[in-house]
């Protein structure tokens, strides 16, 4: 399980014109899941993703937790994060669990992350997506589940 996660200062998702979900300042966390992944891979992203300590303190540095300054997050599905170049010039989507499969444990992630106490905000699984954010840094992190398991 890969993500990458931008903290912003707001960010929204947008399907046939209509905004299906919006947060204001926290973390958008594009999400893609692999063939293999399974629950543990994605109670350790949504532990990494609660916990992250990328928001500045009184002195400016990087030391609070979302749930220290009441953030939101906004999770949106991404397979293209599994795209594997290293042959020719059109990705490979091979690793990219199946949609039935990346469909539950997307939506267990986002359980998870409503289990932490956050505020969490979605698009819509396998749904064209306008994604729309204004990146506070900016700061992105990429977090990947295969790194420890």
């Amino acid at each position: 399980m890969r993500a990458v996660v931008q903290r912003v200062n707001r960010a929204s998702v947008t399907v046939d014109g209509a905004i299906v979900g919006e947060i204001g300042k926290g973390l958008l966390v594009l999400l893609a899941i692999a063939t293999g992944d399974d629950e543990a891979a994605a109670d350790y992203l949504a532990g990494k993703v609660a916990g992250l300590r990328i928001f500045d303190d009184e002195n400016g540095n990087m030391n609070l937790a979302l749930g220290d300054i009441g953030g939101e997050v906004l999770v949106v599905s991404q397979f293209t994060l599994y795209g594997d170049m290293r042959r020719g010039k059109r990705p490979s989507f091979d690793r990219a669990a199946r949609p039935e499969e990346a469909k539950r444990l997307y939506e267990y992630f986002v359980g998870r992350i409503r289990a932490a106490g956050l505020k969490c905000e979605t698009g819509i699984f396998q749904a064209m997506m306008d994604v729309e954010l204004v990146n506070d840094g900016p700061v992105t992190i990429l977090i990947d589940s295969e790194k420890v398991f």
